[in-house]
Order: structure tokens, then C-alpha cells, then sequence
């Protein structure tokens, strides 16, 4: 076997290999050592193949704010702040017609707590109470002119009394919003031990915050989310560097880091409600992929058998070359941390027979040149070269479509342009490079007649 061809094969062993490593991981460094692991197709799932959540949100007008389509695109760059922080791996977050979004969340564990979160317009504000405590639950009216007192509260006016809930005059003054918020986290108090909001201020707001708790020692400065008291404490010294604390109301630490991802992923700039809530069971995803799977190796089955069966030896070189094609695409795929669905798998087995189609297309001009009268070699050489404009032009046209589908579709149809693409692309390497080279191999250890026999003749 000639050295140059011998180098080839060594490459495209180690590129085997390197893709079942990337696609699968049978090997895991621990510490220094390596350990081998369960062979396990390491990718992300959809929602189809995986379960999930699938939330529509529609867009609410205010009086203060109409929800266009410039509002519901800020809303949507908020909620993709939001939903990062809840650790979803590829959620699909989208506008759907004017005022509606539409959000898909994988493997998502706890689906109410996602929705409490979204949903959530997250509007702090510091409001100043002056002399006036209010308590936990209170809420204030939309005109910011009156607050309701929860039931069994205690009135400001009246101390000691405990009458039923009832709205007292009071106008909302703000003094800060959590637009001025840097961050948020969640922690405990080192007294109390209570969950606690530790929160920081930009530059700006902190000297807003400073010189307003130094000019108000002694009142109360009341912490509002969404119209709602969450603390009223009463500011006892100035307040420098602009950190503080949100305490009360968090019966848990999970509550408490809850607000924390709604501070730091913003206000939606119009509130939004929840008219469509669907759960897709990990069930149905199970099946969806045994089916797809079973699909999928019918498929792989039914190519290789009529390359074998049309073009011998030739075609058996084509099929350990697909094997690879097939690897490869996996390993792209996981290592680029793509998410398969459905119309991906789909996309995959499609891109089987375009892989296909360019051996097809190399044997069929093979059989040209060996008909000629040339030897293996040279019909060969001049088989694939008379291939490749053919095979790039018919694949060139097919990315300009999925080029097409993944900028004007959405989320499944952007999963099939996605696979379909990465397919075509490693097709065209496999075949021009990867055939050639096994064709070459067998050549070089004395197949040629077999090979040639793609013609109906010996090799000369």
C-alpha cells in the first residue's frame, strides 16, 4: 500500500474515532486517568423527543403601555433573560403573529414555577411611605393614588385594630425602580437566618439611594414588586455604596432566589397572560424516538443493500464510508450542542440519501471512464474530478434552501435546516474524500478487479 494512501486511512481512522468520542464519550478523564463510561448518544433533546413544557403568551394593553410588536419583542428579550437563569438547555423563545410568544422549555422540571417566573411583569419599586409602615400584601391601585390592605391587617391610623381588608388614601411615590438594579442574589440573613434578596445598584441609583435614606432616617421606605408590599422597613442610618437587602415574605430560599432571577432578568415592559399551557410527557417522547430510530435504521439498511447490491465491493466502500457520514453528523451536532428533534431526525435520514446520491454520481462517472478503456487509476482520478462540479452544484442548491428555511422558519423547521445542512456539508466530504480514499486502499491492496467490476469488466 503506497504511503500517501496509507496516511489517508490513518487520518480517517483517527477521525472515526475522534467522532465516536465527541458523539458518544466511551471515555471520561478522571482526575489524570481515563474511565470508560457507557456508550450514550451525548445531545440534546427537544421538546418532542424529550417532554417539556409549551407556554403561549400574549401581550396585555395598559393604559400606560399598548403591547405592539416593539413591546412584545422587549417582553421577549426579557424572558430569554429569565428563562437562562432557570437552566433550560436550548429553550425556543419566539413571536407568534402580533402579540404573542411562544416558548418552548425541554426537560423542564418544574413547569408552574417556570410559568410564575415568565409571567411575572417583575416591576420594583422603592416607594417612599414617608411615616406610613405599610404591611406585607398591600397593594396598591393602579393610578398609584390608594393601597389595599390585606385582610386582618393592621390600619396605619388606627394601631391595634384589626379590621378587614380596606384601601386608605395613600399616593405612591417612587423613589428608585429595579431598572437601577446591577444584580440581585439570594441569600440569608446572618441573624436571622432567613432567606434574603441582597441586591447592588449601579452608579446612578446608588447615589439617588444614599443621599435619600441620609435625608429620610426615621421614615419607612416601602419595597413594592408589581404593585405589591413585599418589605416596609424603616430606614435607621444613611445608606452608602448602594446594596441593600429585600427580607419578609420568603417562606423558603427557593422563593427568595425566584425574585432574585426576576430582578436580574428585568421589568416586562407590558404584563402578558398565560392562554395556552401544553405538557408533552417524557413518554411520548420516548416513543417518538424509538419510532424515529427504527425509521432510521430501516433506512440506513435499504441504502446500504442497493449499494451492495449495484455496485459490489465499490458499494460496500460506500457504505463504511456512510457509517462514518453518520458518525460525524452526530459528532457535529453534540459538539456543537445542537438540540435533535423530529423534523432533525428527519433532516438526517434525508441527508443519508444525498449522501448517498454523490456516490451514486462518482460511481456512475467511474463507470464512464472504465468503459473508456482507461485503467483503475486513471478512471478513477478522472471519475472523481468529472464528479465533484456535480456533486457541489446539487448541494450548493440544497443549502440555499435550508439557508432559506432556517432564517424565515421557526423552531422544528429551524431543527430540519439545521441537521439537513450540517448532512449536506459532511456528505460532500465523505464522499469526495472519504470514498476515494477506501477506494484507493483497495486498489493499493489488490481489490482493483472488484472494484472495476462497478463497469461490468476487469481492471487492465
Amino acid at each position: 500500500m503506497g504511503s500517501r494512501v496509507g496516511v489517508r486511512l490513518l487520518l480517517i481512522l483517527v477521525l472515526l474515532l475522534a467522532a465516536v468520542q465527541v458523539a458518544f464519550r466511551p471515555l471520561a478523564i478522571v482526575g489524570r486517568a481515563p474511565v470508560g463510561q457507557p456508550l450514550q448518544l451525548r445531545m440534546n433533546l427537544g421538546l418532542d423527543l424529550q417532554g417539556g413544557s409549551l407556554l403561549v403568551l400574549e401581550g396585555q394593553d395598559t393604559p400606560a403601555a399598548r403591547a405592539t410588536p416593539e413591546a412584545v419583542d422587549a417582553a421577549m428579550r426579557v424572558i430569554e433573560r429569565r428563562v437562562d437563569q432557570l437552566g433550560v438547555v436550548e429553550p425556543t423563545i419566539q413571536r407568534q403573529g402580533a402579540n404573542r410568544i411562544l416558548i418552548e422549555l425541554p426537560g423542564i422540571a418544574d413547569p408552574q414555577r417556570a410559568i410564575a417566573l415568565i409571567g411575572k411583569t417583575a416591576l420594583l419599586e422603592f416607594v417612599d411611605t414617608g411615616t406610613t409602615q405599610l404591611p406585607e400584601g398591600a397593594t396598591w391601585s393602579a393610578d398609584g393614588r390608594t393601597v389595599t390592605l390585606p385582610e386582618g391587617a393592621v390600619a396605619p391610623s388606627a394601631p391595634g385594630a384589626r379590621p378587614p381588608a380596606r384601601t386608605i388614601a395613600l399616593e405612591k411615590k417612587v423613589v428608585l425602580t429595579g431598572a437601577e438594579l446591577e444584580t440581585a442574589q439570594a441569600g440569608f440573613d446572618q441573624q436571622t437566618a432567613q432567606p434574603i434578596v441582597n441586591f447592588r445598584l449601579r452608579s446612578g441609583g446608588a447615589r439617588v439611594f444614599e443621599e435619600f435614606t441620609a435625608a429620610n432616617v426615621g421614615r419607612y421606605l416601602t419595597i413594592v414588586l408589581d404593585n405589591e408590599v413585599i418589605s416596609s422597613p424603616v430606614i435607621r442610618d444613611r445608606i452608602p455604596g448602594g446594596q441593600g437587602q429585600i427580607s419578609g415574605g420568603f417562606r423558603t430560599i427557593e422563593e427568595a432566589r425566584d425574585l432574585a432571577v426576576l430582578l436580574r432578568g428585568g421589568a416586562l415592559p407590558i404584563p402578558v397572560q398565560v392562554v395556552e399551557n401544553r405538557t408533552v410527557g417524557p413518554q411520548l417522547g420516548r416513543d417518538s424516538i424509538e419510532a424515529s430510530l427504527r425509521a432510521s435504521w430501516i433506512a440506513l439498511a435499504a441504502v446500504g443493500l442497493f449499494m451492495l447490491l449495484f455496485y459490489g465491493l465499490s458499494g460496500v466502500l460506500a457504505d463504511l464510508a456512510l457509517a462514518l457520514y453518520v458518525l460525524m453528523v452526530l459528532a457535529v451536532l453534540s459538539g456543537l450542542g445542537a438540540t435533535l428533534t423530529l423534523p432533525g431526525i428527519a433532516g438526517l435520514v434525508l441527508s443519508v440519501g444525498m449522501a448517498v446520491d454523490a456516490n451514486v454520481i462518482i460511481f456512475e462517472k467511474l463507470k464512464e471512464e472504465l468503459r473508456a478503456g482507461k485503467s483503475l487509476r486513471m478512471a478513477v482520478g478522472a471519475g472523481w474530478n468529472r464528479a465533484i462540479q456535480t456533486i457541489v452544484d446539487s448541494n450548493v442548491t440544497t443549502l440555499i434552501a435550508t439557508a432559506v428555511l432556517f432564517l424565515l422558519g421557526s423552531g422544528p423547521i429551524r431543527g430540519f435546516a439545521v441537521t439537513l445542512s450540517i448532512g449536506v456539508l459532511v456528505s460532500m466530504f465523505t464522499a469526495i474524500v472519504v470514498t476515494r480514499a477506501l477506494v484507493d486502499g483497495a486498489a493499493a491492496v489488490g481489490l482493483g478487479p472488484q472494484v472495476a467490476r462497478v463497469a461490468g469488466r476487469a481492471s487492465r
